[in-house]
């Protein structure tokens, strides 16, 4: 299993059309910190006001995915999508800018959520039919930097926006127009594969697989959806337990429900920090530069992220960055008892949200090689039909559960059961190696990982689900 992740500077993009993706990027960075102030602060809303938000688009995804994801094999033209996406996006910020009441925009938002799943199912399709085999893991490692480098812009374009001026729902047009963009240049400016694959193939790429797991800086949710999801009923929930009881002694399931938890601190706590920062005083401009902290440490860990499995191993690093983010968690809660407002809030925040954004990167790496390798000669599209189920419902669980704590917590308890959630999945991770190697006849086994050599410079710094 290789995985190959070198970005920029050392090389700039596998194909000149890649770069349509950076506006779409930017775009959805910057909605995702503008729509929870949008609740606060114009709509004079609550934290519990955008927990309701976030479950409706949670929901709204869930429930999507399916539908793309079969409309994706039956229809190949990638292009129809990706327009239908981010054409849609643009008219739907448009709308946004319009709203007067909460309950019309979660009406805007649901559908928003409605077509998030389109644009992601098209563009991993898209790279696995127009590369080689050869080719592909360049494809994707472009296609995350067209992501990072777009989520950097973006918020920094909603940073200086919001310096200049107050008029925070006048952003959506400039998010518009860069969703507009995205969608013009891809239909323009590519041509339909020769060759078609299904959403089953996606599954057997490591690359592609770490694009779908990847925390999304700007929806606040992992996106790990397949389409190939389990179907209810009595008798497939009866095959479904079986199922487990025959997977007791493989590392699977411990590895599902360790991600499981991640996935649900990950959406209990975004969902609930931007409502946090705005109560401990931070400006508009100010939490977008916490964001863009967040952001600038993803890209520049990311591409290291490779070289650190290779050298301590993935089941390690997992581990750790599990640990890392757990305790920038516990740091935000500490943040609360020590009732930092104003400026010592943005410095406190600054520092602790970049380290967060390192630790996704890396753990979206080890996570994605330990999940591939638990994959290897099985079925693959079932199994994460079942991780996608299990993604799903932690996003609408977390998101539920932060809107009970806003009515009956506070931000420290939030901060905390997050905390807990991610120190109790570390046992999982442990065991779920074990399983491995005793699966393997006991003999320790390690992955490697094969990268390019690093970049020569690596610029200065100069983040809203991946992502997260």
């Amino acid at each position: 299993m290789s995985l190959s992740l070198r970005t920029w500077p050392g090389r700039l993009v596998a194909r000149p059309w890649l770069l349509a993706f950076v506006p779409i990027n930017a775009a959805t960075a910057g909605f995702g910190v503008v729509l929870p102030l949008l609740i606060l602060i114009p709509l004079h809303g609550s934290w519990a006001d955008v927990a309701v938000a976030a479950t409706l688009f949670n929901s709204s995804v869930i429930l999507s995915s399916v539908v793309w994801g079969r409309l994706a094999d039956l229809y190949r033209g990638r292009r129809a999508f990706l327009l239908a996406n981010y054409g849609g996006y643009a008219a739907l910020y448009l709308g946004l800018t319009h709203i007067g009441s909460l309950p019309w925009l979660y009406v805007l938002y649901t559908a928003i959520g409605l077509l998030s799943p389109a644009g992601t199912n098209a563009a991993n399709l898209l790279i696995l039919e127009k590369f080689s085999e050869k080719e592909r893991a360049t494809a994707f490692a472009s296609f995350q930097e067209m992501s990072m480098v777009g989520s950097v812009a973006g918020l920094l374009i909603g940073y200086f926006w919001t310096v200049a001026n107050d008029a925070l729902a006048a952003l959506l047009y400039v998010l518009a127009a860069l969703a507009a963009v995205s969608a013009v240049a891809l239909w323009f400016g590519i041509r339909e594969a020769g060759r078609l694959l299904t959403n089953a193939s996606v599954a057997k790429h490591p690359e592609s697989l770490a694009s779908r797991l990847h925390i999304s800086s700007s929806l606040r949710i992992s996106i790990p959806f397949f389409p190939r999801h389990p179907k209810a009923g009595p008798s497939r929930l009866a095959r479904f337990r079986l199922w487990v009881i025959e997977e007791m002694h493989h590392e699977l399931p411990l590895i599902m429900g360790a991600m499981f938890l991640f996935n649900l601190a990950s959406n209990l706590y975004n969902i609930s920090y931007t409502p946090y920062l705005y109560t401990a005083g931070l400006g508009v401009a100010s939490i977008f530069l916490v964001n863009v902290a967040n952001n600038l440490a993803q890209v520049f860990l990311y591409p290291l992220s490779g070289r650190l499995a290779n050298r301590i191993g993935p089941d390690a690093l997992v581990r750790w960055s599990t640990y890392v983010r757990s305790l920038g968690y516990l740091a935000t809660a500490g943040f609360t008892f020590a009732l930092l407002f104003g400026t010592d809030a943005l410095a406190a925040n600054l520092v602790s949200f970049a380290v967060l954004g390192g630790a996704i990167a890396v753990y979206t790496t080890a996570s994605s090689l330990l999940l591939f390798r638990g994959l290897e000669r099985r079925d693959a599209g079932g199994l994460l039909g079942v991780n996608s189920a299990l993604g799903g419902g932690a996003a609408v669980l977390g998101a539920a559960l932060s809107g009970v704590l806003a009515v009956f917590g506070s931000f420290r308890l939030v901060f905390l059961v997050a905390a807990g959630a991610l120190l109790i999945s570390i046992p999982l991770w442990t065991a779920a190696v074990v399983a491995y190697r005793r699966r393997r006849t006991g003999a320790p086994e390690t992955v490697a990982v094969v990268v390019a050599p690093a970049p020569a410079h690596v610029p200065e710094p100069a983040p809203t689900a991946k992502p997260h």
